[in-house]
C-alpha cells in the first residue's frame, strides 16, 4: 500500500483536491442559489434537487469543457511548435524522444499493446491523448449546451418568458460568454507556465529546468 500511495501520488493528491472542491462547489453553489430563490419570493430547494438544476450542472461542465480544451490543444500545439527555452516546449535546435517512431520498438515486450500490434491501432494510439482530451472537451461542451439551456429555459419561466430550443439557446450570447470568458484564462494560464518557465525555477520540480540552466537552454531532448 506504501509503495501504491508513493507511485501514485501526485494523481491520488489532485483527485482528492478535485473531490473537495467539488463539493465545496456543490454546497455553496445550493447555498447561493437558495438565497437567490428567497430574494425572488420562491420556495428553496434540497441539496439534491439543486445537483441536479442547470444551475450546478452548467457551472461544472462550463468549466470542465475549457479545462479539456486547454489540454488538448496544449498537446498538438506542442508537436510542431517552440518555445526556447521553456521546460513546457521541445528544443527547436535538436531531436527529441517524443518524434522517435514508435515502429521501431514492435519487438519490444514491454512497449504498450498497440506499439507492438501496429497497423491502425497504432495509428490512433499515437494520437491517443490528443483524441482523449478533445472527445473530454466534445463531451463537456455537449454537456454545457444541455444544462445552460435548462438553466436559461427555468430563468425565463421565472420572467413569465417563453422557453427556446437547445439550438437557440447554443446561438445565443449567453452560452458563448460563459465559453469564452474561461477559454480565454485557460490559454493565459498555459501561456504564463510557457514563458515563466524559460526564466523561473521551482527546484525539484519535473515542470522546472533545473535551477543552474541558463535562460536560454531547452531541456526538452
Amino acid at each position: 500500500m506504501r509503495r501504491f500511495l508513493r507511485d501514485n501520488g501526485l494523481s491520488l493528491v489532485l483527485l482528492g483536491l478535485f473531490a473537495l472542491c467539488l463539493v465545496g462547489h456543490g454546497l455553496t453553489g445550493h447555498r447561493e442559489y437558495n438565497q437567490e430563490r428567497l430574494d425572488h419570493r420562491e420556495a428553496p430547494v434540497p441539496l439534491g434537487a439543486y445537483l441536479r438544476s442547470g444551475h450546478f450542472l452548467e457551472s461544472v461542465f462550463e468549466n470542465w469543457e475549457s479545462e479539456f480544451l486547454q489540454m488538448g490543444f496544449y498537446v498538438i500545439l506542442t508537436v510542431f511548435l517552440f518555445q526556447k527555452g521553456s521546460s513546457e516546449s521541445k528544443d527547436p535546435d535538436g531531436p527529441a524522444d517524443v518524434d522517435e517512431d514508435p515502429r521501431l520498438h514492435r519487438s519490444d515486450p514491454d512497449a504498450p499493446a498497440p506499439v507492438r500490434r501496429g497497423g491502425l491501432v497504432l495509428a490512433l494510439y499515437t494520437h491517443s491523448l490528443s483524441i482523449a482530451f478533445l472527445a473530454l472537451f466534445t463531451l463537456s461542451f455537449a454537456l454545457h449546451a444541455v444544462s445552460g439551456a435548462a438553466l436559461y429555459n427555468a430563468e425565463q419561466a421565472a420572467h413569465g418568458e417563453a422557453a427556446i430550443s437547445l439550438g437557440a439557446f447554443v446561438a445565443t450570447s449567453t452560452f458563448w460568454f460563459e465559453s469564452f470568458q474561461n477559454w480565454q484564462s485557460e490559454f493565459l494560464a498555459v501561456a504564463a507556465i510557457v514563458v515563466l518557465s524559460v526564466f523561473l525555477r521551482e527546484r525539484g520540480s519535473p515542470e522546472s529546468k533545473p535551477v543552474a540552466m541558463p535562460h536560454g537552454e531547452t531541456p526538452g531532448g
